[in-house]
């Protein structure tokens, strides 16, 4: 049997030049091979004709070419079009961006066709299509084929062919759900999980599969979870922190106001504080909610008391953004703190002075990215510790940063609108305080929920608005095309606007496989005003405060769960111009109907988010799924809810009867988890 350890070259077709594609996908081992999930599937359709067409369906046609394909160009964006016949009936064709198509197309031809309907008019025309001889489809029809995520040069194909050959000649071997838990929930094997997720014959088996391998992300978390709580319940007390007069004078000067949820979540933690009571506790508030204000007042109780204050942001640019607020506040109201900011973007000159200042204990309020935690950045006395989109960073991050002072207070913020029945399971280790209220000065976005036939108005709305001053998002579920059919992808959505919109409209990308400092140099250029419309994947969920930018549009919004749609809206509606979310709806599902327009007629997160909880049920992981909570790979909070109290209740039966995982049975789980969370079990 080939060993799970072993490099992919050992696979027949897999060169240096494949070895180097999978690598960049993350995937270097037979192991990580087997475990390189799918993110969609293909079932191949039977072919069908024209009378059956329906706009926003994906199809496979049986027709031939009725002319030879025409081949334009609108400033260098190549549009082919051709016209087939199926029968009698005639359909329009159209490829963008795929000029040397036309070589390989003949009229008089027959192919089969397979793409996604749109009307345009009163014609079907079918846009983007794969195409394929009649006898090579034939093959396929009917059947499920996994589709991969995947890098330019890469194709779908080769990593079938990959997995197929890693299935035959290597043991998956087990994962670190105990075989008694697993036969009580009346789970599928692992191993038999794994071949299945990667080759289901259905959709109740790829189903089967992907909740067995979900819940044994889930259990794994949660046992580390649960470690780490009773740990911290072993060890009690916190630094005892007096209420400072600076906070008050702070609260009582700012322009505006704080909320009545401010108000309660600042008098429960302070009074913790002021107890002797170590805080562990989690601030959950939708984008705009002010939970910025809160870190600053909680930081600053912490400096007049003697310590020191770290906040630690998922991006540079983030960690920027809170910097810079940090520091106009404490010039502007002369508060006692000494901000820094410690980021990838220091030089060597910087990050000594830096942590010269952190050791020595001058620089009190220190704020990053995850440098806040390396081995070389020692505290003076750090006693408050804050991590901002907590779930970016994972309980072993907070972890190794909170381990860097003698048992500092903890507090995360995180802008996902969880629900709390869910929250006291994911964050169990920590109490959870809810800003459930929003300023009363802040606009109400616009919503506009609209099909692909909109898009042009769209376009020139988006226009309008960037001539007016103001900027634009405009978010698609893929990177690149032919990652999965039917979804829009950045790198061709970009030019087809900047074919659409005026030259003078400037037009960028960013996505999650840009290197970080790329990523950053994007989103800053976006915040100063140097980038008109930014054409993105979900990874701006997290990211800079453009108050200039008032339009956010979703194309394929029926792809993603409704809350990871609330918090990709509230990045606009940021400033004091009117903001506008279009969200573009390519399926003509009433359920798809029905669910966005849940979000287009509220704004409340934790609304939205326990509507989510609601109607999204088992098998929607086809599509765009939440962005990664928690580092889950395929588990999902929303779908996933049912998995999730099985597993908390798993595991708190598992850690009552066997605390230290010393049974046999549970030798490979306690490895898992020491290797997850970084720590000795055993000492626990």
């Amino acid at each position: 049997m080939t060993d799970l350890k072993a490099p992919l070259t050992v696979l027949k077709g897999i060169g240096d030049k494949n070895a180097k594609l999978f690598d960049a996908c993350g995937v270097r081992t037979v192991g990580e091979l087997l475990t390189y999930w799918p993110r969609a599937y293909d079932h191949f359709e039977v072919p069908v004709t024209p009378d059956t067409f329906r706009a926003g369906e994906r199809v496979a046609v049986r027709c031939r070419l009725v002319r030879e394909p025409a081949l334009r160009y609108v400033r260098r964006f190549a549009i082919l079009t051709a016209d087939a016949a199926c029968g009698t009936d005639v359909f329009h064709v159209t490829w963008f961006n795929q000029p040397y198509l036309k070589r390989s197309l003949y009229a008089g031809r027959e192919y089969v066709l397979r793409g996604i309907l749109a009307v345009k008019g009163a014609s079907f025309v079918l846009e983007q299509p794969s195409i394929y001889a009649p006898e090579e489809y034939a093959q396929i029809a009917g059947k499920y084929l996994p589709r991969y995520p995947l890098v330019r040069g890469l194709k779908n194909t080769a990593v079938i062919r990959a997995v197929r050959q890693a299935l035959e000649s290597a043991d998956p071997g087990t994962d670190a759900v105990p075989e008694a838990v697993s036969d009580k929930r009346g789970f599928l094997s692992y191993q038999d999980a794994i071949r299945m997720i990667h080759f289901p014959p259905d959709d109740g088996c790829r189903e089967q599969a992907r909740r067995r391998l979900a819940y044994g992300e889930l259990f794994l978390f949660l046992t580390g979870l649960g470690l780490m709580k009773r740990a911290d319940e072993l060890t009690t007390g916190g630094i005892r922190m007096q209420r400072c007069p600076e906070a008050d004078d702070l609260v009582r000067n700012l322009p505006y106001s704080l909320t009545g949820a401010q108000q309660r979540v600042l008098e429960e933690i302070l009074a913790q504080m002021e107890s002797g009571q170590h805080v562990h506790r989690l601030i959950q508030g939708d984008v705009g909610s002010g939970k910025t204000i809160l870190a600053l007042l909680f930081m600053l109780t912490a400096v007049t008391n003697g310590c020191q204050a770290a906040l630690m942001a998922p991006t540079q640019v983030l960690a920027a953004q809170h910097y810079e607020t940090f520091v106009s506040m404490t010039e502007k109201y002369h508060l006692p703190l000494h901000p820094v900011l410690l980021s990838g973007t220091c030089t060597a000159a910087q990050r000594r002075n830096i942590l010269a200042s952190i050791e020595n204990g001058e620089a009190d309020c220190v704020i990053g990215t995850n440098a806040l935690m390396q081995d070389a950045v020692s505290y003076h006395k750090l006693g408050l510790v804050i991590t901002d989109e907590q779930h970016r960073f994972g309980v072993r991050q907070r972890e190794k940063l909170a381990g860097k002072g003698e048992r500092p207070h903890i507090i995360v913020m995180s802008a996902t609108p969880i629900p709390r029945t869910l929250a006291l399971i994911l964050y169990g280790d920590l109490e959870v305080s809810v800003l459930d209220e929003m300023p009363a000065s802040r606009k109400r976005i616009k919503n506009a929920l609209v099909g692909p036939e909109y898009r042009p108005k769209a376009y020139k709305f988006i226009t309008e608005q960037v001539a007016a001053g103001h900027q634009a998002y405009v978010i698609c579920p893929m990177i690149e095309e032919g990652e999965t059919e039917g979804e829009e992808n950045v790198k061709d959505y970009a030019d087809k606007l900047k074919s659409a919109l005026p030259e003078s409209v400037r037009v960028a990308i960013l996505h999650g496989r840009m290197k970080a400092e790329e990523k950053d140099r994007v989103m800053s250029a976006f915040a100063a005003g140097e980038t008109d419309v930014l054409v993105s994947t979900t990874v701006v969920e997290v990211g800079v405060n453009v108050p200039n930018a008032t339009v956010m549009m979703i194309e394929n919004a029926e792809r993603f769960g409704l809350a990871a749609l609330h918090q990709l809206r509230g990045r606009v509606g940021r400033g004091e111009a009117q903001s506008y979310c279009i969200f573009v709806n390519t399926s003509d599902s009433e359920e798809s109907e029905k669910r966005l327009q849940i979000l287009r007629d509220s704004v409340d997160g934790f609304a939205i988010a326990d509507q989510d909880l609601k109607l999204r049920g088992p098998g929607e992981l086809s599509g765009v799924r939440q962005s990664g909570e928690m580092g889950f790979r395929l588990a999902d909070i929303y779908a996933d809810a049912d998995l999730l109290r099985q597993a908390s209740e798993d595991v708190g039966e598992l850690l009552a009867a066997d605390p230290h995982l010393t049974a046999p049975e549970h030798a490979i789980l306690r490895t898992a988890v020491s290797d997850r969370v970084q720590m000795d079990v055993k000492t626990l």
